[in-house]
């Protein structure tokens, strides 16, 4: 009898439509509990399928007392309590690599969006107004200075992209790093250096409201934030003070703290650009998501080293 995966909340179709075939399939959208789900025998449940923001912690463990496997699907994983899941011995991977390039470009789309003024004009544009009215003028982001909180992957993909757009790069990271772009050792300091600020560290405890307002008044009235990584990151409260009060002048972000609710001021304001987190939202990518969550999950139940087990356990096996 093959192996029984469940599916967290939300989880992308693709997922589903490359596990089936292989194990049997159940689904918890629209259910609370596992015991929930109709059809569903949790003490039968193998593996699990996670999205990085679910929050999945002991209790839920605990319900599946035959639990293996959590396959998180995506890079991030603040959701996952990896410690409960190690001390209970289930094996927890994610998708990193897979989805860089993509993140990076919505983290360049949003930033270009923002200077530019692309949902303005095209709202000017659709309303007829270019034939009687001037077209206001936006921001560049030529020799200006891109700070990127976090250069791993993604954020080295990002410096990339804004250098190709002619940006200088600057970054914050735990420590400095072999590459030639600026070093500031804290938030603060790379924001007072940017022009615009790039969000791209992991979530969780340790990076909570690590974009505070002390770090959103030394970005200062003519910086933009960009975030694509983690809303949890950002402290919100902060952020649309500082734009409501012109304490920097704009920001394009792909995340928030409590999606899928958006705050009506951010959602009311003119100078942000806003995506429902869709940083790897694209089909080709969600499908190579997909297919790696898959072969981690092969992997476990032949019994070989899962391909990309999150860093934690990486750690204790490498």
């Amino acid at each position: 009898m093959s192996a029984v995966v469940l599916l967290a909340p939300g989880i992308h179709p693709e997922m589903r439509a490359v596990l089936e075939g292989k194990y049997e399939v159940f689904d918890m959208t629209g259910y609370e509990h596992p015991e929930d789900v109709p059809n569903l025998d949790p003490g039968r449940v193998r593996a699990l399928v996670s999205k990085g923001e679910s929050l999945l912690g002991a209790q839920l463990m605990d319900a599946l007392p035959n639990l293996e496997i959590i396959g998180n699907f995506g890079v991030g994983y603040d959701g996952i309590d990896v410690a409960a899941a190690i001390e209970r011995g289930v094996m927890v991977t994610h998708t990193p690599g897979v989805l860089t390039d993509e993140t990076a470009n919505m983290a360049l789309i949003l930033a270009l969006a923002v200077t530019r003024r692309i949902p303005q004009m095209d709202a000017f544009v659709r309303a007829g107004r270019w034939s009687s009215e001037p077209v206001a003028l936006a921001s560049s982001i030529v020799e200006k200075t891109a700070g990127i909180i976090g250069l791993g992957k993604i954020g080295s993909g990002i410096a990339r992209r804004v250098e190709a757009c002619g940006a200088r790069v600057a970054y914050h990271d735990r420590k400095k790093l072999d590459v030639s772009y600026d070093f500031y050792p804290t938030p603060v300091q790379l924001a007072e250096a940017s022009d615009i600020l790039f969000v791209s560290t992991y979530g969780g405890a340790s990076t909570r409201h690590l974009v505070d307002a002390e770090v959103l008044a030394a970005l200062g009235p003519k910086g933009y934030l960009v975030n694509a990584a983690r809303g949890s990151i950002v402290d919100e409260a902060a952020l649309i003070e500082a734009l409501r009060d012109g304490k920097i002048a704009g920001a394009g972000l792909d995340v928030f703290e409590s999606e899928p609710h958006v705050p009506e001021e951010l959602r009311a304001m003119p100078n942000v650009v806003l995506s429902p987190h869709m940083g790897s939202g694209t089909h080709e990518t969600r499908r190579r998501m997909a297919e790696l969550n898959a072969a981690n999950l092969d992997c476990h139940f032949a019994g070989e080293p899962v391909m990309t087990p999150v860093p934690e356990i990486a750690g204790q096996t490498g």
